[in-house]
């Protein structure tokens, strides 16, 4: 097989420090996306005017963003907590069984196949260092890198305030128009749109077909969109 010479290749850099926040950024915009435009669908397709369909969706828009940010925020600082509640016991591992947890590191270097050639040289540097010793374990044993931990703060704004723009192409169009069909086709094409843009730059950040990932991104909101009218409009022929 080809094998392509290192010199023709580009380095592309990392994504860098917003790496551990992607998940709420995508989760929170796309959520707000396809929340509020399957709740307008739904209540459009119930029989509601304009103005009821807006009140409808400004409401869900609220609690929504308000309920992603809290829950983010109390998960991510569970998380945290957690993990240096781990973390200290692991410190306290160090000062009291430092032979086991030199055993267990050990384990772990074989695991990565380094062989017993090299692992006393690759232990020598943990032997007398409680703080790298308690770094390597952080890693490898619960998966804890510092620069991966994420803020509470930053994961919980990231969130709500995203929920709160991805649903803003659901709320605009019953803003400036008074039918409520003409603003669902309206808000239809916007949150589809936005969608797609979602899943293109989601593509572009791990380097995957961005044709591919916005259809996706559309073609699950317009199914859920056709099943929530469908169910308003039985929902209010029924009331």
């Amino acid at each position: 097989m080809a094998v392509e010479d290192p010199g023709t290749l580009e380095y592309t850099p990392h994504i860098g420090e917003s790496r551990q926040y992607w998940r709420d950024i995508i989760l929170g915009v796309n959520d707000g996306l396809v929340s509020i435009f399957l709740l307008v669908a739904g209540v459009v397709g119930g029989g509601l005017d304009a103005s009821q369909v807006l009140l409808t969706a400004i409401a869900g828009s609220l609690a929504g963003a308000v309920s992603m940010a809290a829950g983010e925020y109390l998960a991510t600082k569970s998380q945290e907590e957690v993990l240096e509640a781990e973390l200290a016991l692991e410190r306290t591992h160090i000062i009291h069984f430092k032979g086991q947890e030199l055993d267990q590191l050990r384990g772990f270097f074989s695991d990565m196949e380094i062989t017993e050639d090299h692992m006393d040289g690759v232990m020598a540097g943990f032997v007398d260092n409680d703080e790298a010793l308690l770094n390597a374990m952080a890693a490898l044993e619960f998966g804890v890198i510092e620069s991966e931990r994420r803020s509470p703060y930053l994961a919980m704004a990231a969130s709500g305030l995203l929920f709160l723009v991805g649903s803003l192409p659901s709320v605009i169009p019953f803003m400036v128009l008074d039918d409520p069909g003409t603003a669902l086709l309206w808000a239809t094409a916007l949150s589809l749109s936005g969608l797609f843009l979602v899943g293109v730059i989601k593509a572009r950040v791990v380097t995957s077909h961005w044709v591919k990932a916005g259809l996706e991104n559309m073609v699950i909101a317009s199914f859920g969109g056709v099943i929530a009218w469908a169910i308003g409009r039985a929902v209010g022929a029924a009331l």
